[in-house]
């Protein structure tokens, strides 16, 4: 029934709380409802492949809860910026859609291939790093002692 309403709805409301890969966003992009994102901190799935400005419309909280504040900002968005979003939504899609061999579950396991040898790198990169106290000077980027310093200026 949800999905029927998708289907047969411009916007579709995505507020804060829900977890980026929330079936609600992925719903409402492949049934081509613009994503309404309430939220002001939000990590959406494959923005590295995906501009979410181009298929969404994103609100601050602060404004979302004013009364009315939605539904007049709604109503003022042309059919045909309604239709740019659809056009745009309608070729990212796949990426939303199972069954597409590209699709999500393809793309989360492409996203952790770039995210593993980055945490990797800072794993190592932090078991080399010696602990200094905040008296301590380190000689890796200054090649003087605190007093010469205070003696030079």
């Amino acid at each position: 029934m949800a999905t029927q309403g998708m289907h047969s709805s411009k916007f579709c409301l995505h507020p804060a709380g829900d977890t980026p890969s929330a079936c609600r966003l992925f719903d409402a992009l492949v049934s081509l409802c613009v994503p309404v994102i309430v939220s002001d901190h939000i990590e959406l799935p494959f923005e590295d492949v995906i501009d979410y400005s181009n298929i969404s419309i994103f609100v601050d909280t602060s404004k979302a809860v004013q009364p009315g504040f939605l539904t007049s900002m709604l109503r003022r968005v042309s059919s045909e910026r309604i239709l740019e979003y659809q056009r745009e939504i309608q070729r990212v899609k796949h990426y939303f859609e199972y069954e597409d061999p590209n699709g999500p579950v393809n793309q989360i396991w492409r996203q952790v291939s770039l995210k593993a040898p980055l945490i990797k790198l800072l794993i190592n990169r932090n078991k080399r790093l010696v602990e200094r106290g905040t008296n301590e000077t380190d000689c890796s980027c200054i090649c003087s002692t605190p007093s010469e310093i205070s003696t030079v200026g």
